[in-house]
């Protein structure tokens, strides 16, 4: 087993489930369990699209939690009409996968976290690529865990370039930019792989198509998952040429840091109405020694998509 584990903190959508796909296959990393959340869809949905995913990975023998069904500043959510028309309605695409046997586990997904953070310490990756709600309430249940997690190296915010659900805010930390701010503001080293270099980590058709053509049902189906999404990104998003990359590639940067070039600043939250979810460095910090977050400002995408497409396609070539 690889000495760093990562958890992901999945709100099982497209670029999620290859999120899913990359942890599982990356060689340096062992895959401990997976928490989910809302966003794309609810995180019933988000918890059956992951145990489905899985089985169909052949990654059995990796326990799925239910996290929070909703922000810390709402009592409810329901999906977003934009969110259901990018994803599917099911969060894969509207895809069928074959029902997964197994079950979600009894043990919280906040009280999963936590436990992890005391048994692995600094080996152990949190990668949120949902909102942070989950990883706040951790947080808040145990401070200590903030000086025994290596590293949360997640996907959301923007820097250097707008958000995608306002000019101010990414959609993952706009979900619930109070449990954002409380993740950034503490101890806790994040790595934000945000739309500064996810923007910029396109798939194609052309990759899809190798993925069908290795005839097996993994294969298939992420190949019938992602062209739906690919499709939508050309209705949508005309201009990029392709899909993004968002969450698999924080998974890549967990598992190689080198893809991405970073700037290290003491990372919060606007939680006003007033550019609420906009992610910013602390003008009352900006001279601080040892900032503790690191933003990813550029990327190595064609290294990136290359490591990518060698996971994928070896692992989807033996998983038949």
């Amino acid at each position: 087993m690889a000495k760093q584990k990562i958890i992901l903190d999945v709100d099982t959508g497209v670029d999620d489930a290859m999120a899913i796909a990359y942890a599982v296959a990356a060689p340096n990393a062992d895959l401990v369990g997976v928490v989910n959340s809302y966003g794309n869809v609810l995180v019933e949905q988000a918890a059956k699209n992951s145990l489905e995913i899985l089985d169909l990975l052949g990654a059995t023998d990796v326990p799925v939690f239910e996290g929070e069904p909703h922000s810390l500043e709402t009592d409810s959510f329901e999906v977003m009409e934009v969110s259901a028309h990018i994803h599917g309605v099911n969060g894969v695409g509207e895809v069928e996968l074959p029902a997964s046997s197994r079950q979600v586990e009894e043990q919280s997904g906040v009280d999963f976290i936590i436990e992890a953070a005391h048994k692995y310490g600094k080996d152990l990756t949190i990668i949120p690529t949902g909102p942070l709600t989950n990883l706040a309430l951790a947080l808040r249940k145990d401070p200590s865990i903030a000086d025994l997690i290596g590293n949360v190296t997640l996907m959301g915010g923007a820097l250097t370039v707008p958000g995608n659900v306002s000019d101010a805010a990414e959609a993952n930390i706009n979900q619930d930019a109070t449990a954002a701010n409380e993740v950034f503001r503490s101890p806790l080293h994040d790595t934000m792989v945000g739309l500064d270099v996810t923007l910029r980590t396109l798939l194609t058709k052309k990759e899809t198509q190798q993925w069908r053509d290795l005839g097996t049902v993994a294969g298939e189906k992420f190949a019938d998952i992602v062209d739906y999404y690919i499709d939508i990104y050309a209705e949508m998003y005309p201009h990029l040429g392709g899909c993004s990359l968002h969450d698999p590639l924080a998974v890549g940067v967990a598992c190689d840091p080198s893809f991405v070039q970073t700037l290290d600043l003491d990372l919060l939250v606007h939680t006003g109405e007033l550019n609420y979810g906009r992610t910013t460095g602390d003008t009352a910090h900006l001279d601080d020694p040892n900032p503790t977050a690191s933003v990813a400002i550029q990327v190595d995408e064609k290294r990136y998509l290359k490591t990518f497409m060698e996971y994928l396609n070896y692992l989807f070539a033996n998983n038949k």
